[in-house]
């Protein structure tokens, strides 16, 4: 059975058509093309698919692209801004070697900017809570939690600058 959806994903609206039993994730990188979300193990144990519905983490192997009607999805691709610069998560990454191979980033980033969001001043342990259902299987956990920490002071820091 198929069925129309309508959502935002990245700020802008779509409609399409789904069959009942496809994953966001399919969605996502087979009908819209935004390959930035990676199946990992299809099962929801490493994180590696994971987007943002509402502001919250979800494996998107596991969500059925049905319950996105009429929500809002943010994938790794969303968090470019004006002239595709990256997300100051993203940058970070990249700074502070929290990104080797790549693949579990997109969705370690979004799971950071989700904790970020809810905890704009984290500690260590607080962070590691929120990647936890996130796996790393190159960089080790280290340098991932060193960027997000080090994003968090560089967004207090641009709210001290703006006040």
């Amino acid at each position: 059975m198929n069925r129309t959806i309508t959502f935002t994903l990245n700020n802008d609206p779509v409609s399409l058509e789904v069959s009942s039993h496809s994953m966001l994730l399919e969605v996502l990188r087979d009908q819209l093309f935004l390959t930035g979300t990676k199946e990992g193990c299809g099962h929801g144990e490493c994180g590696a698919c994971t987007v943002l519905v509402n502001g919250q983490n979800v494996n998107s192997c596991l969500y059925p692209a049905f319950e996105v009607q009429g929500k809002e999805v943010l994938t790794i691709e969303g968090l470019l801004g004006p002239g595709n610069e990256p997300h100051p998560l993203q940058k970070s990454f990249a700074e502070n070697g929290a990104v080797q191979c790549g693949f579990c980033s997109p969705g370690m980033i979004l799971s950071a900017k989700a904790l970020l969001d809810e905890n704009p001043d984290p500690d260590e342990e607080s962070i590691r809570q929120g990647l936890a259902g996130n796996l790393c299987r190159c960089t080790g956990y280290v340098q991932i939690v060193g960027a997000v920490q080090k994003a968090a002071a560089e967004k207090r820091n641009q709210r001290e600058d703006h006040d």
